[in-house]
Parts: structure tokens; C-alpha cells; sequence
């Protein structure tokens, strides 16, 4: 029969397999809790709220970590809009360095993109549309879609 793990070692088997933010090592800590316990809701949010409390002071559990590990991730294929808004889904912001670096790389970011996925310049305005809204469904500014769909091939 498999051993139960403690919140303390489910928190630290699922931060091995990879980065999470607070809130999402919160919300799945949670689960576990209230299954474990039979006791009140306040109760288990209070163990799970420790237990994150000692993962952190024990730099397990970092929120730069998880900002770095997120962008380095998504930056190959979205833009700053994009990784912004799933950051703040898990309830964490860009440092300025990050924003700044992310901003800085996003034309090259965007055109990769591009290349990847259309290859050559649309012939038509309803394909240069198509190309426009794929752009923007990854993420990416408008001025930096303007940019790389007008002027597919430039520097």
C-alpha cells in the first residue's frame, strides 16, 4: 500500500517537476488538504497557507524563479501581451529587467514567429489580415505586427 504524503512533501514533489507560483501551489495544495481532512475549510487553508509559508523560507517556492522559468519558456512563441497576462493569471508581475528585455527582443521574437509560420509575405490584404490576427492572438503588439507583416523581409 502507498504511504500518504504530507502537505509539506506533495508541495516539494510537485515543485520538482517544475516551477509553480504561490497561488497555483496554493490552489493544488488545497485540494489535498481538504481531501486529507475531514475537519472545516478554514482549517486546511490555514495548514496549506504554513506550508507555503516554510516552502518559501526555504527558497523552494520563488516567485523570480517562476516569472524566469515562465518567460524563458513562452518567449520563443509569444509576445509581451501574452506572457503579461498569463503571469498575472498566476497572480505575479515582470520585473522591470524582464520587461525591458522581453520588449527589447520582441520584433526578433515576432518575426521568428512569423517565418516559422507563414514563410513569405501575403500577396493579398485577406492573407496579410489572417497573418496580422495570428500575430495578435500570440501576443504580440500592433505596432510590432505592423512592422513585421508590412515589412516581412527587412532587416
Amino acid at each position: 500500500m502507498k504511504a500518504r504524503l504530507s502537505l509539506k512533501g506533495r508541495g516539494l514533489q510537485i515543485l520538482s517537476q517544475r516551477e509553480h507560483s504561490r497561488s497555483e501551489l496554493r490552489r493544488k495544495l488545497l485540494v489535498h488538504a481538504r481531501k486529507d481532512e475531514e475537519a472545516e475549510a478554514a482549517a486546511a487553508t490555514e495548514r496549506v497557507e504554513a506550508v507555503l509559508d516554510w516552502l518559501q523560507a526555504n527558497r523552494y517556492l520563488c516567485e523570480e524563479r517562476f516569472v524566469e522559468s515562465r518567460v524563458h519558456a513562452r518567449s520563443a512563441r509569444f509576445g509581451n501581451l501574452r506572457i503579461r497576462q498569463e503571469l498575472a493569471q498566476h497572480g505575479v508581475a515582470l520585473t522591470a529587467d524582464a520587461a525591458q528585455q522581453l520588449k527589447d527582443s520582441e520584433l526578433a521574437r515576432a518575426r521568428e514567429v512569423w517565418s516559422r509560420k507563414f514563410g513569405q509575405p501575403a500577396a493579398e490584404a485577406a492573407d496579410r489580415a489572417r497573418q496580422m490576427r495570428f500575430l495578435a492572438g500570440r501576443g504580440f503588439s500592433s505596432e510590432v505586427i505592423h512592422r513585421v507583416v508590412q515589412g516581412a523581409g527587412d532587416d
